[in-house]
């Protein structure tokens, strides 16, 4: 990780001015950054790697860096939805990137444990101007898809018999004008994205009113149909 000597200073001195317990989060927050750090910088001196300078992260609307150009339509189609980095939304990103942007090009496969992803916000709230509203604890949340609904077993007849209502935007045939591709995705992908929707973490609002119509049972169908219309979206 490198934030750079006056990053480093600036680090020291949020130290001093915090409470024991928020000090020990962050130092636990940059040895959790490390796993971020190939791809991404914070701190005074960062500059955009692969992935976009993270200083300001908190607050700031999705894909708004004007200096990084490499932002993915997926990731630009979110933004264009009104997503902004605020705690809850980051939060659930850093657990699994995918429950959040489908289709984004981010290989990093989330940070399963709720401390380590509270640690890692209050690290990178150091660099941003929501420091201040970032608790100690984070609040419990229960998470978007539970071990059990990721393991309800699909039927693609009756997937494709519910399919109808999507298909009046989202193309068969793969291509992705607009729109995201809906055909060859993984189905746990699949799952974890329309509960997305369904809990409010997605917020676009004809597929939040669609997703909560659906139980989990027709959302596991829905998944298991479009897999097998085509090659594995990535």
């Amino acid at each position: 990780m490198h934030i750079g000597i006056k990053g480093l200073a600036a680090v020291s001195i949020a130290f001093w001015a915090l409470p024991a317990t928020a000090e020990q989060n962050i130092e636990a927050g940059a040895e959790a950054f490390r796993k971020c750090s190939a791809c991404h910088m914070v701190g005074e001196d960062a500059a955009n790697r692969s992935g976009p300078v993270l200083n300001g992260i908190l607050g700031r609307p999705l894909a708004a860096r004007q200096d990084y150009p490499y932002y993915s339509d997926a990731m630009q189609r979110a933004a264009a939805g009104g997503l902004v980095w605020d705690i809850e939304h980051l939060e659930l990103f850093i657990e699994n990137p995918k429950s959040l942007i489908s289709g984004t090009t981010m290989m990093f496969g989330g940070i399963s444990d709720p401390e380590e992803r509270g640690h890692l916000i209050a690290f990178l709230g150091q660099f941003s101007d929501g420091m201040a509203d970032i608790p100690e604890v984070l609040p419990a949340r229960d998470p978007v898809v539970s071990p059990e609904i990721l393991a309800i077993e699909g039927d693609p007849a009756y997937g494709e018999y519910l399919s109808g209502e999507c298909v009046i935007c989202h193309q068969l045939d793969g291509s992705n004008d607009g729109i995201p591709a809906i055909v060859g995705w993984l189905p746990e992908d699949f799952v974890i994205a329309l509960h997305a929707y369904k809990s409010g973490y997605r917020t676009n609002e004809v597929m939040v009113m669609t997703a909560q119509g659906l139980s989990d049972e027709e959302i596991a169908a829905l998944a298991a149909y479009f897999e097998t219309l085509g090659e594995t979206f990535e």
